[in-house]
C-alpha cells in the first residue's frame, strides 16, 4: 500500500512538473484513466473500502482507548478519569475567554 501510494505521488509529480509538453501529459493522463478503469483494480478498491467499513469501529475503539490513556498520563490529579466527561463542554465553567475544568478554578 505504501509503494502504491508513492507511485502516485511520484506520478503525480512527475506530471506536474514535467516540461514535455501537453502531448506527453495526455499519454501520462490515458495510462492512469486505463489503469483506474480495469475492472481488477476497481474491485480491488472495492475490497479495501468494505475493509476499511468493517475495521471502523475497532480503529474508533482504538483511538478513544489511547486518548484515554493520554489524556490520564497529562492530567494534573484530581477530576473525573471518564474520556466523555473530559470531553463534555458542560463540564467547563467560563470565564471571559478562557474555560476551566469544573473544580479547578484557580
Amino acid at each position: 500500500m505504501k509503494k502504491l501510494l508513492l507511485l502516485a505521488v511520484a506520478g503525480a509529480g512527475y506530471v506536474l512538473g514535467a516540461k514535455a509538453g501537453r502531448q506527453r501529459y495526455e499519454q501520462i493522463k490515458s495510462g492512469f484513466v486505463k489503469v483506474k478503469d480495469n475492472p481488477t483494480v476497481q474491485q480491488k478498491a472495492h475490497q479495501v473500502a468494505d475493509v476499511a467499513k468493517e475495521q471502523a469501529p475497532v480503529v474508533k475503539d482504538k483511538i478513544v482507548e489511547a486518548a484515554g490513556v493520554a489524556a490520564a498520563k497529562v492530567k494534573p490529579g484530581g477530576g473525573s478519569d471518564d474520556l466523555a466527561d473530559q470531553l463534555n463542554p458542560d463540564s467547563t465553567v467560563h470565564q471571559g475567554d478562557k474555560a476551566y475544568p469544573q473544580g479547578d478554578l484557580p
